[in-house]
């Protein structure tokens, strides 16, 4: 068996475009027809340039070779171009290549990837969502993210659907980041926290989402306002570059730290175990390498008894490869989910994810477990020209 052919499928994600503006399928096809897919999260360039991207490495790496000799594409795909270090421009093209591979090496198997990845330990997945903007509300309604009462109101519907955990993230970040946060930010931050600890109580865990946006002074002041809500972590204090200072206010902190959307290689994740700099790790398998990658990682945080939170911010695709990696490691602690995948976002994939009652149920089905609509896929093209996530460029804009 052989892989014969790629098609790259650029989708745009309509209004609310939770998951992103758009997303990146990669489809392989064998010699014997057996068809994988996978998905590619970069932020840095826009679609076209990472279809460019893809189809070059697929050219050098994939193109007839047998599905199966995952480990060694990895390599020399990691290493081209004589750079052989963390790229996360390169290790997400080749993440979204490797994760089709699993899936096409499922299916001539007839088994699910977990089953390939060690078997199945978890039979169902607790999963979080971000507190996200309500059907109804005005396009990009910054309320839920900026009003303390709108997102208890709304955590309480999330709570009826099952929801166990929760996420939110109200201080704005952007490209000069990291900074000071303000008095007002801080104190936004703190009843946040005071408005949905009174609503959650112990029914839910509050996930404190930040993207790197504070200094470490100013991380450690955030994080002593927050400790009397008992937050299941304080997400990615410090921008990712430096796990040395990470590490600084995961000492100064009762609130574990978690960190990874940002991270692309077992190496940088290695740094962070070492310096003990976060014990909940947020891999995006689609930036990070791959499912290979990622169950590597685990088994490295393992020896450290640091927790897996796969993240997403991306497609349904790589939604479906976070189940697999999650179902097969024995120190998996939360799933990110979108909602509960439904509207456009499952309607992209048959055999649509299963969600009940604030669990995600891991597919019996051989491969991914699920199959790419195309038809809806490739109907839906994006025809923007942002990128899949923007951030703040400039300070004087932030919002107070």
């Amino acid at each position: 068996m052989k892989i014969t052919d790629l098609e790259v499928i650029i989708t745009g994600n309509p209004p609310p475009t939770f998951g992103g503006r758009y997303f990146l399928f990669v489809k392989l096809k064998t010699d014997n027809g057996i068809v994988g897919y996978g998905e590619v999260y970069d932020a840095a360039f826009g679609p076209q340039v990472m279809k460019a991207a893809i189809e070059d490495v697929f050219q050098h790496h994939v193109l007839g070779m047998d599905p199966f000799h995952i480990e060694r594409m990895w390599k020399n795909a990691y290493g081209r171009g004589y750079s052989g270090r963390p790229n996360p421009t390169l290790t997400a093209v080749i993440a979204g290549l490797e994760i089709a591979l699993w899936d096409i090496k499922g299916k001539a198997l007839n088994k699910p990837v977990y089953e390939l990845l060690g078997g199945l330990v978890n039979e169902k997945l607790r999963s979080y969502t971000y507190l996200y903007p309500k059907d109804g509300d005005a396009y990009q309604s910054t309320d839920v993210y900026y009003k303390a009462n709108v997102a208890a109101e709304r955590a309480k519907e999330y709570l009826a659907q099952g929801f166990t955990a929760l996420k939110f993230d109200p201080i704005p970040y952007g490209t000069f980041d990291p900074r000071q946060p303000s008095l007002e930010m801080m104190e936004r931050a703190e009843q946040f926290c005071k408005a949905l600890r009174e609503v959650c109580g112990t029914k839910a865990d509050l996930l404190f989402g930040t993207h790197g946006q504070f200094t470490t002074s100013g991380a450690i002041r955030l994080a002593r306002r927050l400790e009397a809500y008992d937050p299941l972590w304080f997400e990615e204090p410090t921008p990712a570059d430096m796990p040395e200072e990470m590490a600084i206010v995961a000492r100064q902190t009762t609130i574990p730290i978690a960190t990874g959307e940002r991270l692309s290689s077992k190496y940088e994740f290695a740094r962070v175990l070492d310096l003990r700099a976060a014990h909940i790790l947020q891999m995006a398998i689609s930036r990070v390498g791959g499912l290979m990658e990622t169950k590597k990682i685990a088994a490295m945080a393992e020896t450290k008894y640091a927790q897996i939170a796969p993240h997403l911010y991306c497609g349904p695709v790589e939604a479906a490869a976070n189940v697999q990696l999650a179902a097969s490691i024995p120190n998996f602690l939360v799933l990110e989910s979108i909602e509960t995948f439904g509207g456009f976002y499952g309607a992209l994939v048959k055999n649509k994810i299963k969600w009940e009652n604030g669990y995600v149920i891991p597919s019996r089905e051989p491969g991914l477990g699920i199959e790419l609509d195309e038809d809806l896929a490739r109907a839906n093209p994006y025809k923007g020209k942002d990128l899949h996530l923007v951030p703040v460029f400039d300070p004087i804009h932030l919002p107070n």
